[in-house]
């Protein structure tokens, strides 16, 4: 039987994670997104509470503290299974990564790695929001998303610089 559409099917797709265009899609997407939910709070509703608009700054209060009792209820009641499956998946993941050179885990531990951080500074402010004014829970918001977008860009780049050099070393023609 012929598989020459196959083959060339397989030829034409890079299966490849680095050089893929929907892995950066996927890192774009992923940071944008983590920076824009602030404790399960819109970013555009922070900016317009702190412009003075009265209902978003009240729907801003209501809708950090559900989320804020929503993430330590989470925390307390599956933390360390949550936290004990997460390092496993960071082990196994570094390890099919750099020790057998799988690319695809190499991918995956730079997405998940810094998500595992963004987790623990969402858990840290969830449990500062309980009993803030408005305006201080504005602040800790922005101080919140101010780190998290931190976190992105230095993610952002030390993907991307190891995405280059997996990239820049791999063997192209196949010789």
């Amino acid at each position: 039987m012929d598989f020459l559409f196959l083959e060339l099917a397989l030829e034409a797709i890079d299966f490849r994670s680095f050089s893929n265009l929907w892995f950066w899609i996927a890192l774009a997407v992923l940071w944008s997104t983590a920076s824009h939910w602030v404790v399960g709070v819109p970013f555009d509703m922070v900016r317009r509470a702190a412009r003075g608009n009265e209902q978003s700054l009240e729907d801003m209060h209501v809708l950090a503290n559900i989320h804020a009792r929503r993430i330590l209820f989470i925390a307390e009641e599956t933390g360390l299974i949550t936290t004990a499956f997460s390092f496993f998946l960071v082990t196994m993941l570094a390890l099919l990564g750099f020790l057998y050179r799988v690319e695809f885990a190499q991918a995956i531990l730079l997405l998940f790695l810094p998500l595992m951080l963004v987790a623990w500074v969402t858990l840290r402010a969830a449990r500062k929001v309980d009993g803030l004014d408005a305006s201080d829970l504005g602040n800790l918001l922005f101080r919140t998303r101010r780190l998290i977008q931190f976190l992105g860009i230095v993610s952002i780049f030390v993907t991307s610089m190891w995405g280059m050099w997996v990239n820049l070393s791999a063997n192209v023609l196949g010789i």
